[in-house]
């Protein structure tokens, strides 16, 4: 498919009702946007198949929809850091935001970079896409052992008390991810969530109560990745 073809195929989707509904119901608060819903994205984003020009023009059209298009044509393997800085300084809303930084930023060769990096930014989405990468490579890294996550419970404890919505929720959203790991990691989060709980912030407070909430229950779905060996090289830059 083209360019012009897919944003006329994003135009005959257009609804301005669901850009109102989306900003009321889910907070997504967007510019020139088309008012389409992520499900159908993800439909004609199957149906192009990954195409990295595309992508790149699609971005750069402006319109939020064929943006988050982009996030998901583009191929993680050819993301470069030139590339995660123009996007992450676009995020406008938690939805782009999660959308670059699960489908693209978490797979790619600079997502351990990229954590120990945004997450001390101050703009919120910039630092939530941080936040939201731990929570998503914990699921896409099969292989590392735990002192690879271990090292994000200082991060997460540091910010704990930014009481803006979307970078808490986002730091509790990496803090349960990493607890749903292996039984050792959950172990550890748990603890985490108790110090941050003496934490005296409202924020701190909701994040800790939150993740215990599920990280202690009897039946909590949780995975068993490995948690004494590598199976892949690790760079040792990301212990300082």
């Amino acid at each position: 498919m083209t360019y012009n073809e897919t944003i006329a195929c994003l135009y005959d989707l257009k609804d301005a009702e669901k850009v109102l509904f989306k900003e009321k119901k889910f907070g997504i608060i967007s510019n020139n946007s088309l008012g389409i819903y992520h499900k159908d994205l993800k439909m004609i984003a199957k149906d192009i198949g990954q195409d990295n020009a595309l992508a790149l023009q699609l971005f750069d059209s402006g319109i939020y929809e064929a943006r988050l298009l982009c996030s998901k044509m583009f191929k993680p393997k050819d993301v470069t850091e030139a590339l995660m800085e123009k996007w992450v300084k676009s995020f406008e809303n938690w939805e782009i935001c999660d959308s670059f930084s699960m489908g693209l930023f978490s797979k790619s060769e600079f997502a351990l970079a990229k954590i120990m990096e945004w997450t001390k930014r101050t703009a919120e989405f910039e630092k939530r896409a941080g936040f939201t990468i731990i929570a998503s490579y914990c699921m896409a890294d099969k292989t590392s052992e735990n002192a690879l996550f271990e090292q994000f419970f200082t991060i997460i404890k540091r910010e704990a008390n930014d009481d803006r919505p979307y970078v808490k929720k986002a730091v509790n959203w990496a803090l349960r991810n990493i607890g749903k790991r292996n039984i050792d990691l959950n172990r550890k989060a748990i603890e985490v969530a108790y110090q941050i709980l003496e934490f005296e912030s409202k924020s701190a407070q909701w994040i800790a109560k939150n993740a215990l909430t599920e990280l202690e229950k009897e039946n909590i779905r949780m995975s068993d990745y490995p948690r004494t060996d590598y199976r892949k090289p690790m760079d040792n830059r990301f212990y300082n």
